[in-house]
């Protein structure tokens, strides 16, 4: 591994653990952000990895990432994790009024969904070996 992957991976991680902090003071909008952060950071270190590239913009990260990932049936579900997940953060940081707050669930469920996506991406990455 890269690295640079390796420091994505670590920041990834890092950022899982600050979530789970959050969720368990009620932090959920916070959480829900921080869960897709860890995501995409973990994106990052794939898309290094295989192309030896940081891109800088969350449009640029998921399209890259959907193409390196397009032949990965392995993935599963998970594939779609980082674009579902930029909407809470979407969520998080623009919209206000009713509906507007991301709730203890969704949040629970968007960290437990990141921490499989940051494992799985770091064990493809281990099992991809050097570039």
């Amino acid at each position: 591994m890269t690295p640079e992957a390796a420091r994505f991976l670590d920041k990834a991680q890092k950022l899982l653990a600050e979530a789970d902090v959050m969720i368990g003071v009620g932090l959920t909008d916070a959480a829900g952000r921080t869960a897709y952060l860890a995501a995409f950071h973990a994106a990052q270190a794939l898309i290094f990895e295989r192309i030896g590239r940081i891109l800088k913009s969350h449009t640029g990260v998921h399209a890259e990432f959907l193409r390196l990932t397009k032949d990965d049936s392995s993935i599963g579900e998970l594939r779609a994790f980082l674009s579902r997940a930029y909407n809470l953060k979407a969520l998080a940081d623009y919209e206000t009024g009713p509906g507007s707050e991301i709730s203890p669930d969704r949040a629970t469920k968007a960290l437990a969904d990141a921490k499989l996506f940051v494992a799985y991406l770091a064990a493809l990455i281990e099992r991809s070996g050097p570039k």
